[in-house]
Order: structure tokens, then C-alpha cells, then sequence
């Protein structure tokens, strides 16, 4: 997302150097990281510090953020939301996956791939244009990455949006109000079924236990 702040500290690089590991001893062509957790638990930070890392070894990785990719707009998702019924709407539906499997297959091609990109500033939806024909890794990362198909490598972060709510301050989510923690309890109950399909466990601690 354009205008996201990435508080990048000492766990996330810890943490990153472990995926990493994992990453290199099972290295393939177009390799594919899924990295799933709540709101503010560092999705987004870890996958930077791993895609990073990467580079030390040759790898060129790219994120692919699926909070991109909401079928509604932020300014519109609200309401839309509030009329449809935040507790039957909010979830994997929510996301376009016809699109993510798109870019995701031009990925795997080494293609010039067009998908959204949220502008946080301005809450408008830009295109963005990524040419895949040199990066060897995706790394999607979002509430529910781990639940897309095809995905080498699936990481899980336990913190819930309980323990983040300072990390979801700091970065500008949404204001803390009764929308926002019902908002924020429906994405924990959807995230938290998705824990057994991880690979790998981000602990409270932050810190990486194999599932």
C-alpha cells in the first residue's frame, strides 16, 4: 500500500533470518511465501525484512500486500459493511481472488502484472504495474494469504488484535471504536481458523517454531 508506515525492528529481522533458512533449504523456481496474521501482528514488516534478506543470497522476492485487493473501496467499505452486516460480510469474500490468482499467475509466467494498489493518503484505489520477468519469489502477505492455493511456504503470526492494538495505532488503521473492534473480532475468528495450514508459527514472542 502506498503511504503504509513499516516499523521494522530486531524481532521481525530474527524472525525473517529463520523463514529464510526454511526458504533455502527448500529453494524452487517461483517460490511462493503465504504470511497471515491480525491486524498490526507485522505482516507486512516481515515480509520486507524477508524479502530483503533475500537479496544477501541473489534472490530477488517481491510482496504482494492482498489487503490491496477488497472488492469494495476503503471510502465506500464502511458503509458497506455496516448495511450488509459487519459479522456476515467481513472475511474472505471480501477479497478479489479472481485478480490475486491473476497477478499470481503472471508471477509464475514472468509477466508484466497490473493490480491494485491503495493509496492510504488519498483511501483511492491506483494500479500498479509490476514486470515479473526477473523475480524469483512472491511473497503475499495479508489476513488470509496463507489461504491461497499454490502457496511453497505458509507462515502464521499467533499475536491477535488484542495484543497489537498499539502496532494498529502507530501505522493509521481505522479509528478504535464499536465498528472497528467488531470489525476486528470478525477478521480474528476468520484469521484464526486458518492456523493449521501454517508451516511455521510466529509465537507470542515473536518468536519462529515449526506448526
Amino acid at each position: 500500500m502506498l503511504g503504509d508506515v513499516l516499523l521494522i525492528t530486531e524481532k521481525h529481522l530474527l524472525a525473517a533470518d529463520g523463514i529464510i533458512k526454511e526458504i533455502l533449504a527448500n529453494k524452487k523456481d517461483k517460490y511462493i511465501i503465504g504470511i497471515s496474521g491480525e491486524s498490526g501482528s507485522g505482516k507486512s514488516e516481515l515480509a520486507h525484512a524477508v524479502a530483503k534478506g533475500l537479496r544477501k543470497h541473489g534472490i530477488f522476492a517481491k510482496p504482494l500486500h492482498i489487503d490491496n485487493y477488497y472488492r469494495v473501496l476503503p471510502l465506500e467499505r464502511t458503509q458497506w459493511r455496516t448495511e450488509n452486516g459487519i459479522e456476515k460480510v467481513v472475511g474472505y469474500d471480501e477479497y478479489d481472488w479472481d485478480t490475486i490468482y491473476r497477478n499470481i499467475n503472471e508471477f509464475k509466467q514472468g509477466l508484466p502484472s497490473t493490480g491494485p494498489c491503495v493509496d492510504l493518503v488519498t483511501e483511492q484505489v491506483d494500479q500498479l504495474t509490476t514486470d515479473y520477468k526477473n523475480i524469483d519469489m512472491l511473497i503475499i502477505d495479508g489476513l488470509y494469504a496463507i489461504k491461497t492455493e499454490g502457496v511453497d511456504l505458509s507462515v502464521f503470526i499467533e499475536l491477535t488484535y488484542h495484543e497489537t492494538k498499539k502496532a494498529q495505532v502507530v501505522r493509521g488503521k481505522e479509528p478504535q471504536n464499536e465498528y472497528r473492534a467488531r470489525v476486528l473480532e470478525q477478521e480474528h475468528k476468520m484469521v484464526q481458523s486458518l492456523r493449521s495450514k501454517a508451516d511455521l508459527l510466529i509465537n507470542m514472542e515473536y518468536q519462529l517454531v515449526k506448526a
